[in-house]
């Protein structure tokens, strides 16, 4: 029997919970949230379980892009604080035994930094080199809906690269002195002692050096869909050598954004690349039994014969919400969450996702977001009496539905919330070595349900996920007895074998 449970790298064990800062407090009033509304709520994350915390950008931006459009990599934004709020968050969550992720954005800058800013203001520049300068545009297209993803510049009379935004050009990786730049932003950050970053559009970095014409781009397709060059991969190396230079096992965990789980096993390397990347077909999945179990017979298969390490993730800032995306049911979003801390890998969650929210509606002068995302992004409620925890000036967002019956105050009263479900299931986590780091088997059942076993050195778990509106039975080999129920229905009692409609049941042997 596979998975010992011996020690091995803290980020294996970790439940990461994503921050995106505008959204998630509001420690001085203004209506967006900043670094010392993060540090307020702390505690929040220590209750919920959770050991890591992943920060979206907070670097200085003029916001074209929620702060992926970066002009100064080694300074706070003032709409979020300062250097020396960054640093007490930092330490205040390293007293709490809570690692801090930040994003690393390498693909792409601000138009208004300073390295661009010299950039364009000549060919002769030294920092010419330092973007990507063509005399003729090719088909390329950029994301975000931005039309081609070249732009021209007429001080220069030259076309530059962005496979986003405009305002976001390219990076030239391949140029030493901006390998050796970005390197040193790396350095700022460690130096500081986080504990990771997560790689923003890490398998975008590498371009084709022949600039060809792309069926797909002509098709409509942004380039950041299926951009899958070999030169990201000598970036990620490099990257991963100075990350390791530091001690304390410093963590990368890569967004490559290709629906194939095939291609993004490649940007694990021998080992010398991420160290996780994220796992995106959950994200689109809709509530589908036949859906999830190739999603994870995928992983398994493709990951598992190179023993990589897997995430999963339901929700995140530039998706839907999972609740919304099962149809607003608060019973799938549950038995999902149950599925998400039980499955082989680490589990990353968005914020508020452990309150049941749904994706706000953001429409005419409230949206923001030049993609479209504005929904999922909606401020977390914390107190249940408006403005929810948000005093001071109006929010920039609006919140999502049943801000009062969903924030964190009410959800704490109500053993049947989903925050205690959560806290449950990952206090169940960091009890069990199975589910920590054991093998993971699918079991024969029903097309309606999902079920799987975890292993390790003596100890089991079996996750039992029933996608239908019905009762179905679901037969086990052995005795068991229910430890967690999505509903808390049966919780604690021996196993009868009948599973509710859409509930997921996490069992363990019943040596009663």
């Amino acid at each position: 029997m596979g998975g010992v449970d011996q020690p091995q790298p803290w980020w294996r064990d970790a439940v990461v919970y994503q921050i995106y800062p505008r959204s998630f407090a509001d420690g001085n009033g203004d209506g967006v949230g900043d670094l010392s509304g993060v540090q307020r709520h702390l505690d929040h994350l220590c209750e919920l379980g959770a050991d890591t915390l992943w920060l979206s950008p907070v670097y200085r931006s003029p916001m074209a892009d929620a702060g992926y459009d970066i002009s100064d990599h080694t300074g706070i934004d003032p709409v979020f604080g300062d250097l020396a709020e960054f640093d007490a968050l930092l330490s205040a969550a390293h007293e709490r035994g809570l690692r801090v992720l930040m994003d690393f954005v390498p693909n792409h800058t601000s138009d208004q930094h300073p390295w661009f800013v010299e950039s364009r203001s000549s060919r002769e520049n030294p920092k010419r080199d330092w973007y990507v300068w063509r005399d003729e545009p090719n088909n390329w297209r950029a994301a975000l809906g931005a039309g081609s993803a070249w732009t021209w510049d007429e001080h220069t009379g030259q076309y530059y690269l962005h496979l986003f935004l405009p305002e976001q050009p390219d990076l030239n990786w391949r140029n030493p002195e901006v390998v050796d730049a970005m390197h040193g932003v790396l350095r700022f950050w460690l130096d500081r002692g986080v504990d990771g970053f997560r790689i923003d559009v890490a398998h975008c970095v590498g371009k084709d050096p022949a600039f060809a014409d792309d069926q797909r781009c002509a098709a409509g397709a942004p380039l950041s869909d299926f951009n899958d060059q070999p030169h990201s991969h000598e970036v990620l190396r490099g990257i991963r050598k100075l990350v390791d230079s530091y001690p304390g096992d410093r963590v990368l965990v890569g967004e490559v954004n290709i629906r194939s789980t095939a291609r993004v096993a490649e940007y694990y390397g021998a080992g010398d690349e991420l160290h996780m990347s994220f796992n995106f077909p959950p994200l689109d999945a809709p509530w589908d039994p036949t859906v999830f179990r190739m999603c994870v017979r995928e992983v398994e298969r493709e990951l598992g014969a190179m023993a990589a390490w897997p995430t999963w993730v339901l929700s995140n800032h530039d998706n839907e919400r999972h609740r919304t995306r099962y149809g607003g049911s608060m019973r799938r979003a549950k038995a999902a969450a149950v599925m998400l801390l039980t499955l082989r890998g680490t589990p990353f969650l968005f914020q508020g996702e452990e309150l049941g929210l749904e994706d706000a509606t953001v429409a005419g002068d409230d949206r923001v977001d030049p993609g479209g995302r504005d929904g999922a992004r909606a401020p977390v409620p914390w107190l249940a009496a408006a403005p929810h925890g948000w005093d001071g000036a109006r929010p920039w967002l609006p919140f999502p539905p049943d801000a009062a019956e969903l924030s964190a105050e009410s959800a704490a009263g109500n053993a049947g919330s989903p925050l205690h479900l959560y806290r449950r299931l990952i206090a169940e986590r960091g009890r069990s070595p199975a589910l920590r780091r054991g093998d993971w088997e699918e079991l024969d059942t029903s097309p309606e349900v999902f079920a799987y076993s975890r292993r390790c050195d003596g100890d089991e778990r079996v996750t039992v996920i029933n996608f239908a509106d019905r009762v179905v039975d679901v037969a086990l080999d052995g005795r068991w007895r229910v430890l967690v129920a999505s509903d808390r229905e049966g919780e604690g009692e021996p196993y009868s074998g009948a599973v509710l409609p859409e509930q997921a049941l996490l069992l363990q042997p019943d040596r009663s």
